[in-house]
């Protein structure tokens, strides 16, 4: 049976929605207990598919070794046919120590970004030649996007990359008020 601790939550504390919920996603019973989950038929007769976490602890470390609690993996890699896929989450200027590098420097900080995740493709076996699209998060899109984009397109010119990868800007809030940029990636490759 697991423990309500372990799951971060106050059954004394739930509102009538939350308590709803549970109740109908099977984690709660009607008499406010924790289920035990029942892993589906489903995965009986066809396994989930294998995933991979990917770590590049050299230039940054996991999330959840430094943010309690936190619930992610910096980037998960798994096979579909003759093709790997790399999920690279949401990465930013953080450094092996789960610190933020840089701050107030949104030029550094879009480097040390690039740099880690070019270590955490690399570390799944990639490059950024296999990445066919990013999503690029800016604290304050009007204020920096210019800089971002000379830096994208110095850094994509360096790689040679032809065609680039797509990609969207969105601005947005990020997880700590010191990160400016925050990028994630998609990267595919032929393993066969």
């Amino acid at each position: 049976m697991i423990d309500t601790k372990e799951l971060l939550i106050n059954l004394d504390k739930l509102t009538d929605g939350e308590r709803d919920e549970m109740i109908k996603l099977g984690i709660l019973s009607e008499d406010n207990h924790i289920k035990e989950y029942i892993h589906p038929i489903i995965h009986r007769e066809r396994p989930a598919i294998v995933k991979q976490a990917v770590h590049a602890p050299e230039v940054i470390n996991e999330a959840y070794n430094y943010q309690k609690p936190s619930s992610f993996s910096r980037a998960l890699s798994f096979e579909a046919g003759d093709y790997k896929i790399l999920l690279v989450s949401g990465t930013a200027s953080v450094n092996e120590m789960g610190k933020p590098e840089h701050v107030g420097d949104f030029k550094a900080q879009t480097w040390r970004t690039y740099r880690n995740i070019t270590n955490l493709l690399k570390a799944g076996g990639m490059t950024w030649h296999d990445v066919v699209r990013t999503t690029n998060y800016l604290r304050d899109m009007e204020r920096d996007y210019t800089e971002f984009n000379k830096i994208r397109t110095s850094f994509f010119r360096w790689l040679e990359l032809d065609p680039l990868p797509a990609s969207t800007g969105i601005q947005a809030i990020l997880c700590w008020n010191t990160l400016l940029v925050e990028i994630e990636a998609y990267a595919v490759c032929k393993i066969k």
